[in-house]
């Protein structure tokens, strides 16, 4: 686009010197005044046909018998000096738009052009070999900075391609560090469960046992044991309990993972909150799920739709279940089928005695998944 408003701009610069060169009479200006409209006219429109580069082609070489006959008639004496400097901003133009092929097509077209006006003219031998090293110059450090362009186009492609992978590997990391994590704490809070936990239960029974056998002197000094065990065997519990649970429990933990894969993916995700959805007692391993579950949904918009935004919504409606919903819009109505990363979203959920459902409307794909919230966690 900056292109586009620099040749605006060099050939609104360029054409009233060009125009003020030729010597004309009034019909001659009136002439030229409508050749000009004629070649703004093609300058202005070009752009709308980039996707069609044989129409481009042709409308730039219109646009150069244009430029010549207007501001180098054949009768001229003398070569216009800034038609050579609008052929090559039109140049310029052919090699921003057009392949390699076609820039040379053009060129080549613009080469016979000049060749035809120049010779037509009394002009020293200099002067015409002038123009030509002047063209081929010209031609040259364009097609130049076109291939370097083009392998510059190439490396920030591939960059964009990497840095994708590297995002994609993070994220992948990420989750992968966070379920090793959590299999850790599981692993150790049912070995303190069925340890620890259970031989201070046994110590109590012991304990209880050994009050009852003991004399009326040594009740008081049992009892404080007793209470010593029970005391130890409810701390034991709570870090059981809290072992169980991951620092990003309930849905604040959701939402917080959800950002970074926001800001790492560029989507942009509109979030709602309703019916106590933020004061529902998810465990860690819920938690977890329904983020996993919306990470496949926000991954398979990012490989499958055209939109880089989606709504996501959380509710837990009477407190015994938590809902999420992810949709996204659409354009076009295309068939679909699950893959493995719906089965193992789906799967995951009922783990916790939920379910998954997954449709399409003629604008929206639309995932709705829930889990049971486990009363008095």
């Amino acid at each position: 686009m900056k292109s586009y408003w620099l040749w605006l701009l060099f050939n609104i610069l360029l054409w009233p010197f060009a125009l003020l060169y030729v010597d004309e009479s009034i019909e001659g200006m009136t002439l030229n005044l409508l050749g000009t409209a004629l070649y703004f006219t093609l300058f202005f429109i070009t752009p709308l046909w980039k996707q069609k580069p044989k129409a481009i082609l042709i409308l730039l070489g219109i646009n150069v018998m244009v430029a010549i006959l207007t501001l180098n008639p054949i009768h001229e004496e003398a070569l216009n000096p800034f038609l050579l400097l609008i052929l090559t901003l039109v140049m310029a133009e052919g090699i921003y738009y057009l392949n390699s092929r076609e820039s040379l097509i053009l060129a080549i077209f613009i080469f016979i052009s000049i060749l035809v006006a120049s010779f037509s003219m009394e002009m020293t031998l200099y002067i015409q070999l002038l123009i030509i090293f002047y063209w081929i110059l010209v031609l040259a450090a364009m097609l130049v900075h076109k291939r370097v362009k083009g392998h510059a186009d190439d490396l920030e492609a591939r960059y964009d391609a990497l840095l994708s992978e590297y995002r994609s590997l993070k994220r992948k990391k990420v989750s992968d560090d966070e379920v090793t994590r959590q299999e850790e704490r599981m692993l150790i809070a049912h070995e303190i469960h069925d340890s620890v936990g259970h031989k201070l239960t046994a110590l109590l029974m012991q304990l209880e046992a050994f009050r009852l056998d003991v004399s009326e002197s040594n009740q008081e000094q049992v009892q404080s044991l007793k209470v010593l065990a029970s005391e130890s065997l409810e701390e034991t519990r709570r870090a059981v309990k809290s072992l169980k649970t991951t620092e990003t429990g309930g849905l604040p933990g959701i939402l917080r993972l959800i950002r970074k894969l926001e800001m790492e993916s560029f989507m942009r995700i509109h979030f709602s909150v309703k019916h106590g959805a933020f004061t529902a007692p998810l465990t860690g391993e819920q938690a977890f799920a329904i983020f996993r579950s919306v990470q496949e949904a926000l991954t398979n918009i990012m490989k499958h739709s055209t939109s880089r935004e989606a709504e996501v919504m959380f509710e837990a409606p009477g407190g015994s279940i938590f809902r999420f919903e992810i949709s996204n819009p659409i354009t076009g109505h295309q068939p679909f089928h699950e893959g493995f990363g719906l089965t193992s979203m789906r799967d995951r959920l009922e783990r916790f005695g939920g379910g998954l459902e997954v449709f399409q409307t003629d604008e929206q794909f639309i995932l709705r998944g829930y889990v049971k919230i486990e009363m008095g966690v």
